[in-house]
């Protein structure tokens, strides 16, 4: 396989071919977000994919799922991708999955057929940043897209029939805009009928603009406590009747992983009993991105 710099995928994709189909990410201005700080965006060659797509025809026969990286493969005109699912699913037939990531914008510049031939050929899931609900945290953490466009963007997901995934932020909107970042993440997460819900928590970069401000005291991260506080607030906003819901990322201190909102009462439980001292939480020391 051709890869090129950094490569990430979603925790759920660890057993998958993870075919490079862009570099980078389209968007690239997010202030909490140092993965892609310095690499410019581009569209990887047909000829070096296809030579990665015979490699996995030869190599991969026992990976059921491909998951598409970079940051956001579907801002690939949709031309392009239909012969990229085309090219899988004739060499890999196998393969009874394809993922992928794709930000509001990306996803809304596809129309719903656009999404339906997609799913046709092989796509499955849809990987959002949702990060917050609240749109004076979007517009402050440079997201690109209200909460209002973020719900036009997953319910055009959902209307497709693929699998919504969203992941959340605990901490992004600082100590001062916590409540309001747990209550609205809550709501528009509902509001998108989310089939997976993800959270990851907060942990500075160096390099990137939300870790300067941090360090001119600018921005308040919620210590522990807080982060606990702002989940279990989080939580009791979502009204999904059926969600996988998973705080078990490693930046997370509590892991979670259950149904919402066949467990919601067990969650809010456990988060009560970390904050009162009384369960074990993930040391500062293992947590990691």
């Amino acid at each position: 396989m051709n890869y090129e710099g950094i490569i990430i995928r979603p925790p759920s994709e660890a057993d998958s071919i993870i075919l490079q189909v862009t570099v980078g990410c389209s968007h690239n201005k997010c202030t909490f977000c140092g993965t892609y700080k310095g690499t410019r965006f581009r569209i990887k060659d047909d000829e070096e994919v296809n030579q990665d797509i015979d490699f996995a025809a030869t190599y991969c026969k026992r990976q059921q799922r491909v998951f598409l990286a970079d940051g956001d493969a579907l801002i690939i005109p949709q031309r392009r991708l239909v012969a990229l699912f085309s090219r899988i699913r004739g060499k890999l037939p196998w393969v009874n999955r394809i993922s992928l990531y794709g930000n509001a914008k990306a996803i809304l510049l596809k129309s719903a057929r656009e999404l339906r031939e997609l799913k046709e050929l092989g796509l499955d899931r849809v990987y959002m940043g949702l990060e917050s609900g609240a749109d004076r945290i979007l517009k402050d953490i440079g997201k690109g897209a209200d909460a209002a466009k973020m719900i036009r963007a997953g319910s055009q997901v959902k209307e497709a029939g693929l699998f919504l995934s969203l992941t959340v932020l605990l901490g992004i909107g600082g100590t001062e805009h916590s409540r309001e970042h747990a209550e609205e993440t809550g709501r528009v997460v509902s509001a998108m009928s989310a089939n997976q819900i993800a959270v990851l928590t907060l942990m500075l970069l160096p390099n990137t603009p939300l870790y300067l401000l941090e360090k001119s005291q600018k921005f308040n991260i919620p210590d522990q406590s807080g982060m606990l506080r702002e989940l279990r607030l989080m939580v009791e906003n979502i009204t999904i009747t059926k969600a996988q819901f998973q705080a078990n990322h490693a930046s997370n201190y509590l892991p979670i992983n259950c149904r919402l909102s066949r467990d919601k009462e067990t969650v809010l439980a456990a988060i009560d009993q970390a904050l009162a001292g009384e369960k074990r939480l993930t040391p500062e020391h293992l947590r990691a991105l």
